[in-house]
Formats: structure tokens, C-alpha cells, sequence
């Protein structure tokens, strides 16, 4: 089974047991580190989740997992909080941090910089549009090494 194929199975199977918590979904991804597999699946709800959330929702996707056993190679599976700086990645992620704060890091330099703050306005398949205090600075996607929430310390 492909990656893609892995990470769409996990999200059908995850999806009611975090709807039934009030929880959302912020990832799933199937990665290789090192020589090992991880299947992780990044969870959220208002007010953040809590260590024993994330146990609860292990528990009940690993009895899944095993009984639907889709994913041959060996693997860890993770579930936990994306962070406070979390990286935005699919449209969904996009989509709920509209409004928010973001930092944008860049492969090539525009205007003299690969790093940009803005507040996210608006994004599509192809471009991120941020607001730097009162300009709107469009970035295309597939330029972006990252782009994640803003932190403030």
C-alpha cells in the first residue's frame, strides 16, 4: 500500500473515534525515520489536548489498526498535539488558520528575504497570500519550504 493510500486509511479510521470526543483532525502522516516506520496522527480540540487524550485515542485507532491490519511493514504508531507551532500542510490546515499568524520560510530569496510574518488572508492550490501590517504579499505554494503558525514569545 502506498504512503498516501496508508495516511487516507488512518484518516477514515481516526475520524469517528475523534468525532465522538469533539476533537478535529490537524494530520496523519507515514514516514520513515531512520530505519524506522511512523504512522503519527496529530490531534486538536479547543483548549488543546491533554496527554490523556492522546492515550484514549491511541488505544482505540491501534485496535482498529490491528483489526483492519492494512499497513505490512512494521511501524510506531504516535498520536499527539501538532504543537503551537504547527506546520501548515493540507488545505484544511490552511483553511482554520485563516486569520492567524504565520511565518513563512522560503527556498529562494524574494525581495532580499526567505522569511516572512504575516497574518494569513487567503490561500489556493497554487498560492498563500499573508498581510504584512497593511500590505498583502502573495507567496506561490511549491516555493514555500514552510509554513507555520507564529509563535509569539
Amino acid at each position: 500500500m502506498r504512503r498516501e493510500d496508508i495516511e487516507k486509511k488512518t484518516e477514515e479510521l481516526v475520524i469517528p473515534i475523534l468525532e465522538k470526543r469533539s476533537f478535529e483532525l490537524w494530520d496523519v502522516e507515514y514516514v520513515k525515520e531512520g530505519p524506522e516506520m511512523y504512522l503519527r496522527v496529530f490531534i486538536d480540540k479547543e483548549g488543546g489536548i491533554m496527554i490523556d487524550d492522546c492515550v484514549d485515542v491511541s488505544h482505540e485507532l491501534s485496535d482498529l489498526l490491528d483489526e483492519y491490519d492494512y499497513i505490512d511493514d512494521e511501524y510506531i504508531l504516535e498520536v499527539s498535539s501538532p504543537g503551537l507551532g504547527r506546520t501548515l500542510k493540507k488545505d484544511r490546515e490552511y483553511e482554520k488558520s485563516i486569520g492567524r499568524d504565520v511565518d513563512i520560510k522560503l527556498y529562494k530569496p524574494v525581495d532580499g528575504s526567505k522569511e516572512f510574518t504575516g497574518t494569513l488572508i487567503a490561500f489556493d492550490a497554487e498560492n498563500v497570500t499573508i498581510k504584512i501590517d497593511e500590505e498583502e504579499k502573495t507567496f506561490i505554494r511549491k516555493e514555500t519550504a514552510t509554513v507555520k503558525l507564529h509563535i509569539e514569545f
